[in-house]
Order: C-alpha cells, then sequence, then structure tokens
C-alpha cells in the first residue's frame, strides 16, 4: 500500500527526483573519496614529509567536501519540498475523496478515524518519504560504494566487512519485526483518542448536565494509557537498538584496530590504508544502520498508507450520473414513485415503497412517529442517500440522471440539525449564493424572523460565529439556516423539522412570511407539531417507513387512525400542559 500511495503521488515530481538521485550520487561519491584520499595524505605525505603534496592533496579534499556538503544541502531541500508536496496532495484527496462520500461512507468510516486519516495517516508517510529521500536514496549507494572501496584499500580485512554488516542488519531487524504489531496498536489508540476527545468536546453540555465528569475523565485515561503504554512499547525497543549499533560500531572498530596493527607490522598494509579502510567499513556499518532504522518507520507508515488507501479506494454509493440529464428550468414537480431504502445490512428497509407527489405553489407536510423514516426521506431528494428501490424525480428527472450540481441548485435544504460553519453571519448565508449582496441577505434574514437578532449583534452581518454555531441559540441558529436557503432562491425547499426550536408565535410569523416567497416553489415540511401543518395543501403520513395517509388535515382526521392518534395525543399534551 505505501508503494503504490508513494509512487501515484510522486509521479507528477519525477524532474525533482532525477535531479535529487544526482546530487545523492555527486554527495555520496564525494564522501566516498575523502577517505581515500586521507589515507593517501597520510602514507605518501605524512610518513615522507612530503608538504607539498599534502598542501596539494589537502586543497582537493577541501573542494571535494565542499562538493559533497552543497550537493547533501540541495539534496536535502528538495527532499524536503517533495515530501512537504506529497503530504499536501495525499491531504487534498483524502479531503476530496470524503466530500464525495454519501451519508453511508460517512458514517461507515467516522468521523474521528477520517480526522486521524487525512492528518497523523498523511504525516507518517510524509515523514518517511522525506527520510526515504534523504537516506535511503544515498544507503544503498554508499554501501556498495564502501564496499568497493574498502576492498581496494585491503582485500586481507574484507572478513570483517562480511561478518559486522549482517550482524548489524540481523540484530536491528529482529527489533523492528516485533515492532510493527505495536505499530499497528498506535494507530488504533490514536483512533481511540480521537473520538472520545471529539465526544467531550461535542457534547460537554450533556456531560456538565448529568455530573458525569469524573467518568469521561476516566474513559478518555483509559484510552490515553493505552495509548502510552503502547507508545512507551515501541519507545524501549527502540532504545534497545541505539545500544546494539553502538556495541557493533565499537567491535569493528576494535577488531579493524587489532587486525589491521598486525597487517601493517607485517607490510601487507600502510597506515594510511587502514585509516581509510577502518572510515569505510564505519559508512558501510552507518549506511546498514541508516537503512535499518528506516525500516522502523516503514511498517507505521505502512499501516498509515493502508488506512489512507482504504479512504481514496472507497467510492461514493451516490454516484455522479455517466449521461446526465438536465432538469428543467422554472417551478418544478417533486414526485416520489415507490420509493425505498434499506441501509446495508439491515434487515428492514427504512423506507418502503413511498409514493407522493409534490407540486410547485403547493406545501407538502411529512409527520410521522418517530423513527418513521421522515429524515431518510428527506435526505433521498438532495441524494444524501440513494434509494434502493423505486425512484425519486424532479420536474420529471430522476435524481440518479441528473448532475449533481444542477441537482443541488434547485433544491434548499434546512437539515433537522442546522449546521454554521466558523466564520461571520454574512459568510454562512453566502453558502446559499455566494453573489448575494448585503441587501439580499438582509431579506432573507427579514423572512426568517432573524434581521432583529443578527442587527443587536456587534458587527451585524459581519458578527462571527463560531464552529457549529455555538455561540448562537438554537432557535437563531435554525432561522439563519433558513435564512441561509432562502437566500439561494430554489425551486424546491426541503424543511427537515426547520421549525422545532420557535415558539409559536415566531412559528407563525416565519410561515406567514414564506408564503409570498415559496408561492411558485414546491416546499416540502417535516414537522413535529400537528399545529404546524394543518394548513398544508397535503399531509402525507408514515408509519414504520410506509405511507399509511395522504390527504389534508380534515380528510386524515376522517380516513387515517395513525394521523388521528398523532392529533389526540398532542392535544393530550397540550391540555396537561
Amino acid at each position: 500500500m505505501l508503494l503504490r500511495l508513494v509512487r501515484t503521488h510522486l509521479r507528477p515530481y519525477a524532474g525533482p527526483l532525477t535531479l535529487l538521485l544526482v546530487l545523492q550520487l555527486a554527495g555520496t561519491l564525494a564522501s566516498l573519496y575523502l577517505p581515500s584520499l586521507n589515507g593517501r595524505i597520510i602514507d605518501e605525505g605524512v610518513a615522507v614529509g612530503d608538504t607539498g603534496f599534502i598542501v596539494t592533496a589537502g586543497t582537493w579534499m577541501l573542494g571535494v567536501s565542499l562538493l559533497q556538503v552543497v550537493a547533501t544541502i540541495a539534496a536535502t531541500r528538495i527532499a524536503a519540498l517533495t515530501s512537504a508536496s506529497l503530504g499536501r496532495d495525499v491531504r487534498a484527496a483524502v479531503f476530496s475523496r470524503v466530500g464525495s462520500f454519501s451519508a453511508r461512507e460517512v458514517s461507515s468510516f467516522g468521523a474521528p478515524t477520517l480526522i486521524s486519516r487525512s492528518t497523523n495517516d498523511v504525516t507518517q508517510v510524509q515523514q518517511v518519504v522525506y527520510m526515504g529521500l534523504a537516506i535511503m536514496v544515498s544507503a544503498p549507494i554508499m554501501m556498495v560504494g564502501g564496499v568497493f572501496m574498502a576492498l581496494r584499500e585491503d582485500i586481507g580485512l574484507s572478513w570483517l566487512v562480511a561478518v559486522a554488516v549482517p550482524l548489524l542488519g540481523l540484530s536491528v531487524g529482529l527489533v523492528i519485526s516485533r515492532m510493527v504489531p505495536h505499530f499497528r496498536a498506535m494507530q488504533k489508540a490514536v483512533d481511540t483518542v480521537n473520538r472520545i476527545l471529539r465526544e467531550q468536546i461535542t457534547g460537554i453540555r450533556v456531560v456538565r448536565a448529568f455530573v458525569r465528569e469524573d467518568v469521561e475523565r476516566e474513559r478518555f485515561g483509559e484510552a490515553n494509557r493505552t495509548y502510552t503504554g503502547t507508545a512507551l512499547a515501541v519507545g524501549r525497543l527502540m532504545a534497545l537498538a541505539f545500544p546494539i549499533v553502538m556495541v557493533v560500531f565499537n567491535l569493528s572498530t576494535v577488531a579493524v584496530i587489532w587486525f589491521g596493527a598486525h597487517r601493517v607490522d607485517s607490510g601487507a598494509m600502510q597506515v594510511g590504508a587502514l585509516t581509510a579502510f577502518m572510515s569505510y567499513l564505519i559508512q558501510i556499518l552507518m549506511s546498514v544502520m541508516m537503512a535499518t532504522f528506516m525500516s522502523m518507520m516503514i511498517p507505521r507508515a505502512t499501516v498509515s498508507a493502508g488506512r489512507i488507501v482504504e479512504v481514496l479506494d472507497t467510492s461514493s454509493s451516490v454516484r455522479p450520473a455517466t449521461d446526465p440529464v438536465a432538469i428543467p428550468a422554472g417551478p418544478v414537480e417533486l414526485e416520489l414513485r415507490a420509493a425505498t431504502f434499506a441501509y446495508p445490512g439491515a434487515d428492514e428497509p427504512v423506507l418502503r415503497e413511498v409514493s407522493f407527489t409534490a407540486r410547485p405553489g403547493t406545501t407538502t407536510a411529512v409527520i410521522g412517529s418517530t423513527g418513521a423514516g421522515k429524515t431518510t426521506l428527506v435526505g433521498l431528494v438532495p441524494r444524501l442517500h440513494d434509494v434502493t428501490g423505486g425512484a425519486v424525480l424532479l420536474g420529471g428527472v430522476d435524481v440518479r440522471d441528473a448532475e449533481l450540481e444542477d441537482l443541488w441548485r434547485h433544491i434548499g435544504l434546512v437539515p433537522q440539525r442546522p449546521y454554521l460553519f466558523s466564520g461571520t453571519v454574512a459568510s454562512n448565508l453566502r453558502h446559499g449564493d455566494a453573489d448575494a449582496t448585503d441587501d439580499d441577505l438582509w431579506a432573507a434574514l427579514r423572512i426568517a424572523q432573524a434581521e432583529d437578532f443578527v442587527r443587536e449583534m456587534p458587527g451585524g452581518l459581519d458578527a462571527p460565529i463560531s464552529q457549529g454555531g455555538t455561540n448562537v441559540s438554537g432557535g437563531q441558529r435554525q432561522r439563519l439556516a433558513i435564512a441561509r436557503a432562502l437566500v439561494r432562491r430554489p425551486a424546491v425547499y426541503l424543511f427537515d423539522d426547520a421549525f422545532s426550536a420557535l415558539d409559536v408565535a415566531t412559528d407563525a410569523r416565519l410561515r406567514a412570511a414564506l408564503r409570498p416567497v415559496t408561492r411558485e416553489a414546491t416546499v416540502v415540511v417535516v414537522a413535529q407539531r400537528v399545529s404546524s401543518i394543518v394548513h398544508a395543501d397535503q399531509v402525507v403520513v408514515l408509519e414504520d417507513g410506509a405511507v399509511v395517509g395522504v390527504g389534508t388535515h380534515e380528510e386524515l382526521l376522517g380516513s387515517c387512525p395513525t394521523y388521528v392518534e398523532i392529533v389526540e395525543s398532542q392535544q393530550a399534551m397540550e391540555e396537561v400542559a
């Protein structure tokens, strides 16, 4: 997964990567040349007292060192820029893919894991790519070149290379193999910590209202301890790797000096060659160590890449039309024709063969008990879900055959839980129409009965709105969401229990103000209160996902027992109140 992800997203950077390879090659070759040159200075300059050779070779050595420094700095910079660009591209790809998901895919993954996949997991992949470009490109060159140069200095000590390199690789490799399961557990622990923290931040009012601070603190503490324990296990294994490396390094140095001294004493080897051989052995071991430590990062990055690819490979169940059909302009009719919807793996469908027609200039109300499928029904129109049977038609066009942007342009949706984005009142309202003027915004606020409190806010239209609209009340949030839909001036209005947080007087004024604006539009209202739908042109009664009655308020009172039961239960509650 890691190789596939990296190969796909590094393809646009073939030019910088080629330059990086050239720079890494130049820097590594310069680094390999320096010990040999240093050995020659010792044998041909210092040993015989040739000052001229020392100066000449020393000057050449400074030039090679400068080349190495420049090439290494340039290569590291390219590696940093390329890895950062890859991280940017992968985050953008994940964001784009998640943005195309329907409600089914979002609920399947869950918001916490989607957040950690687009942040923490992408960071893991970005780091391993940087380390790979900065280190792993030069490590094989260094190892192969070091072996060649060491053998060139003295073949008699080559057996030390054959012993030290496998010993180091095997020792650290055993440590790394034990780290892989811990890395997988760490990523799951990160998801758990994110999920619990997000739940506690979002539901802080509920936590405090029910005095559950201690319970939630312990729940978070347990998840945090699990993550900390896993991280400590990884840290202990990583701490064990460094002493192993140092032991192998020191033993190799002692062995070279011990056996090399005998060869120098016997005249089979010169002191400069011994010094160069020791430097090459250290370079070889360093390259093995860098590759091995790089391997420590690869398992965790592989797990992260797998999680990222899982998101990127998931296609939305709401698929764009291959040959889109345009929805007619102007007022359009909404028709549900035997619409059925079932969640994957569910025993029973949420909606069963729902059929009704909502015509322009009329208001269709949908009512039913909790869990009857009212919100799911409304979600079928803008394709938050796609029907699993039957069809939803807008202007005579199956919504699955329409281009998504064209479909959404015709719809103004006020969801059951209105959400406001961080920004200002104006920026939130302009989600409905980016080109709306301030006069348009004030007109929408006036209809939505939100003008008064917005004018009282510091800044008016420029008043700040926090994420989720938590700095305004529930009723104000609903009215701003209604105003946002009004700014769009769509052909179809979908109000999903959008008046539940309003008092009766405000509800009545808002509905009266809406009538002139929605005179030519198709209006669908999901409601809980019977009193708010008595004047609807058509009332659709749902029970257990099926339509059990369609008609006006008066007609349903005489023909639909379910509707009568709802009316009587609400009247009884009002009498008790």
